[in-house]
């Protein structure tokens, strides 16, 4: 039977929640501070400068909006401090609004794979040893 002496053991897991927790506020302070605001509006007019029009512009700022996972240590807290502010820049730019903020859902999965730390779940593939770290995220040849 598991009791509550068990649980408070279990330093390692709470050690996660705390950082966890930590990291999420931080995302949400950035968002309450403007900076993700601020970074989205820099990326936006320097999108409209370069003259792509939307489909350029939206892929570009999807891009930006992926590669700025290597920022975060956390999904949860990029998709927070960011998808809101790079949705209106999209919508900004002239995207169409559900086909972009389906793109944005499906590049928030993608961007997972980018490092072996880019979610709570990648540290235990990178551990198993089933995946090496020249083939993270690199699109390496996968061998069976």
């Amino acid at each position: 039977m598991l009791e509550w002496d068990d649980v408070l053991k279990e330093k390692g897991a709470w050690d996660t929640i705390v950082w966890f927790a930590a990291l999420v506020m931080m995302a949400s302070f950035l968002n309450k501070m403007g900076l993700i605001s601020w970074f989205s509006k820099s990326v936006q007019t320097g999108i409209l400068g370069l003259g792509l029009g939307w489909l350029g512009g939206v892929t570009l700022l999807t891009l930006i909006y992926m590669y700025a996972h290597y920022f975060f240590a956390s999904t949860t807290a990029h998709i927070t401090a960011m998808f809101g502010a790079f949705f209106a820049a999209g919508i900004a730019l002239g995207a169409p609004a559900m086909p972009f903020a389906l793109l944005l859902a499906a590049i928030s999965s993608i961007m997972m794979t980018l490092t072996h730390y880019a979610t709570g779940t990648s540290p235990i593939i990178f551990g198993s040893g089933y995946v090496t770290l020249g083939h993270w995220g690199t699109g390496g040849r996968w061998v069976w």
